[in-house]
């Protein structure tokens, strides 16, 4: 990725460094020169190779993440202040969270216990609910896109896929776009989404946090989705109290998988399990959930480019 230029966007934000490139943009440290502060600014970066229409459709999706998290205000959602357009292409201005996202922790520390990422499922799962309350679904829960902050906080980013209501289908007929590791088999067989298949990611997120691996980990992305589409997960062997609610979470029906009131209740049980003061029955904004420690990284929105397979946009 190219040094930042340190240039100026609409007269404000001084591009610092960069932070890293995903499926849909670019992210930069930036300093806000007019309240004197840093930020991040994400940059819409096109692959190469995109008709007009496409180009068009990935300008909307970018400007859809920008409405999705501005209406939330919710603690366990990365915040957005502001959005620019240059040259026709929308900047996204968010606050910019020190961090390392729960995939590289992963990739560094390995496997974590049940009662660690339960904490992290009750934020994320808090994230969720204020989403599907106010009508959003995010449609790509998965580790590079949750933030582990220093001060403790854990932020759900990236609603680049994000749905909101009113908003017309956003992907061509025939097309899912998401990281097929963590999609719902509704979302491989018919395409169908509701605040299900999020609780599904979700589920297949901590599944990964506890086992060290996603629940269909295959070579490729076409054999992950047949296997999505024709296999249950196999049982998590790690899980500890965690195991009833991924069997919960990760029910291949949509309608018999568990609620997300049932789901937090599972997620308070496990994490009282190791902390036998924990608070039961929270339905509010998540309190930090990650013990404070040193800066690693600065990071949001962190994945490398989608790679296109027939009929499906998949990202990493």
């Amino acid at each position: 990725m190219p040094e930042a230029p340190r240039r100026l966007i609409a007269d404000r934000y001084r591009l610092v460094r960069p932070l890293g490139q995903g499926g849909m943009g670019r992210v930069w440290q930036a300093l806000d020169e007019m309240l004197q502060r840093d930020v991040a600014l994400k940059e819409l970066v096109a692959p190469p190779g995109l008709s007009d229409d496409e180009l068009h459709e990935m300008r909307e999706r970018s400007m859809r993440e920008a409405r999705a998290v501005a209406r939330l205000g919710h603690v366990n959602v990365v915040r957005v202040f502001d959005v620019l357009l240059t040259d026709g292409d929308p900047w996204i201005v968010m606050e910019l969270v020190p961090s390392r996202t729960l995939q590289q922790v992963l990739e560094a520390e390995g496997p974590m216990p049940p009662a660690r990422a339960a904490r992290i499922g009750l934020a994320v799962l808090s994230a969720l609910r204020a989403a599907h309350e106010a009508g959003i679904l995010h449609r790509d829960v998965k580790p590079a896109n949750v933030l582990l902050a220093d001060d403790g906080r854990v932020v759900l980013t990236d609603f680049g896929l994000a749905t909101l209501p009113g908003d017309s289908r956003m992907t061509r007929t025939g097309m899912v776009l998401g990281s097929p590791a963590y999609l719902a088999p509704e979302r491989v067989t018919d395409g169908v989404v509701g605040p299900a298949a999020d609780l599904w990611s979700l589920g297949a997120t901590l599944y990964s946090a506890v086992e060290g691996r996603t629940p269909y980990s295959r070579s490729t992305p076409i054999a992950t989705l047949a296997a999505l589409a024709t296999e249950a997960p196999p049982p998590p062997r790690q899980a500890g109290t965690l195991t009833e609610l991924l069997d919960g979470l990760l029910r291949r029906d949509p309608q018999a998988r568990i609620s997300a009131e049932e789901a937090d209740r599972l997620l308070v049980r496990a994490v009282a399990s190791d902390d036998p003061t924990a608070e039961a029955g929270r339905t509010g904004p998540v309190a930090p959930a990650e013990p404070a420690g040193p800066i690693t990284r600065v990071g949001s929105d962190v994945r490398p480019r989608p790679r296109i397979v027939p009929e499906f946009i998949a990202a990493d």
